[in-house]
C-alpha cells in the first residue's frame, strides 16, 4: 500500500467523487479509478459505492478513512520535524467580522513564517466551529467559545458590547420597534442580543440580516435601526458623535474573542507557529 493512494482514497472520499477528485489533483479519471480498484483488491473489500451521482463511502471505507487520517497526520508531522528550513505549506484561518487586531496578528506571523501561505474564511462562530470540528479550515478567531473535546482553545480577550444607535437616547418603545441589525443565526453577538430582550420580556422583535460589519454601523447611522457590538468597533464612531453607545448588564455584555484549532492536525507546526504569534497579541 502506498501513501499516494490514500491520499487519492481521503480525496475521493471528500469530493464524493472519482471524477471531481481526479479534477482537484490533476490526474486523469481511469488512474483515480484504477488506483481505487487496486487498493480494494488488496485490502480484500469494497470501499466504495459507486452511484449516479458519484461515491458514497462503504462501512469499510469509512474505517480506512480514519486509519488513513492518522496515518497522513503523521507522516506531515514527519515530514514537518525533518524539515531544517522555515515553515511552508497553507494555512486557512476563519475569522468572525469583528476581530479588529486581525491584520496586525496576520501581518506577524507573515513575517516570521513567509513561505506559509496564509487564506482567510469569513463567517459567524457556530459554523466556523464546525469547519474546525470538519477540519474545512486550520484555525480561527471566533466570539464566546465554550468548550469541545476536539478543540484547543486561547481566550485572548474580553470585550464589552454596547447597544448602538444614531439617536441619542434609546426607549423601551425603540427596542419593540425599531428593527435589530444582526449578522445571521450562529452569531455571538446575536445571540447575546435576544437572549438580553427574551429576558427583558421583548419576545417579538424586527430583525434584518446583514454580512458585514461595515453595513450594519452604515444602517445604523443612517437611522434603519440598533444593534449590539463590541465596544472595540466604534470607539472612533462613538468618539466623534456618529453613533451613541448604551451599556447593558455585565451577564449579555461580557464575551471572549477565542483562538480555537482541531487537536491531532498534520499542521501542527504552523498551527504552532500561529499559537505563538497569537500569543503575543493576547490581552488576558
Amino acid at each position: 500500500m502506498e501513501l499516494k493512494d490514500l491520499r487519492i482514497f481521503n480525496s475521493v472520499a471528500a469530493a464524493g467523487s472519482i471524477s471531481r477528485a481526479a479534477a482537484e489533483l490533476n490526474f486523469v479519471q481511469s488512474y483515480i479509478t484504477t488506483r481505487m480498484k487496486a487498493l480494494e483488491t488488496e485490502l480484500g473489500t469494497e470501499l466504495l459505492l459507486r452511484t449516479s451521482r458519484g461515491t458514497l463511502l462503504t462501512p469499510d471505507g469509512e474505517k480506512l478513512q480514519k486509519h488513513a487520517d492518522g496515518i497522513l497526520a503523521r507522516v506531515d508531522v514527519l515530514h514537518e520535524d525533518f524539515d531544517k528550513g522555515s515553515l511552508r505549506g497553507s494555512v486557512t484561518v476563519g475569522t468572525v467580522e469583528t476581530i479588529t487586531r486581525l491584520p496586525e496578528i496576520l501581518t506577524a506571523y507573515q513575517l516570521a513564517h513567509p513561505e506559509v501561505n496564509i487564506s482567510v474564511y469569513t463567517d459567524v462562530t457556530k459554523n466556523i466551529v464546525h469547519q474546525i470540528i470538519n477540519r474545512d479550515i486550520d484555525c480561527a478567531f471566533v466570539a464566546d467559545f465554550d468548550h469541545h473535546p476536539k478543540i484547543n482553545k486561547m481566550e485572548i480577550l474580553r470585550e464589552r458590547l454596547v447597544l448602538i444607535s444614531n439617536a441619542p437616547e434609546i426607549t423601551m418603545a425603540d427596542l419593540t420597534q425599531q428593527p435589530m441589525l444582526v449578522f445571521k443565526e450562529g452569531c455571538s453577538y446575536r445571540a447575546k442580543l435576544e437572549e438580553w430582550l427574551l429576558d427583558g420580556g421583548i419576545e417579538k422583535t424586527k430583525v434584518k440580516e446583514f454580512g458585514t460589519m461595515e453595513t450594519i454601523l452604515g444602517s445604523v447611522r443612517a437611522g434603519l435601526g440598533i444593534s449590539l457590538v463590541p465596544e472595540s468597533s466604534v470607539v472612533g464612531l462613538i468618539e466623534t458623535g456618529a453613533l451613541y453607545s448604551y451599556g447593558i448588564p455585565e451577564h449579555y455584555s461580557n464575551i471572549s474573542t477565542d483562538f480555537i484549532w482541531p487537536g491531532n492536525t498534520g499542521k501542527q507546526g504552523m498551527l504552532d507557529g500561529f499559537v505563538e504569534t497569537v500569543q503575543k497579541f493576547k490581552d488576558v
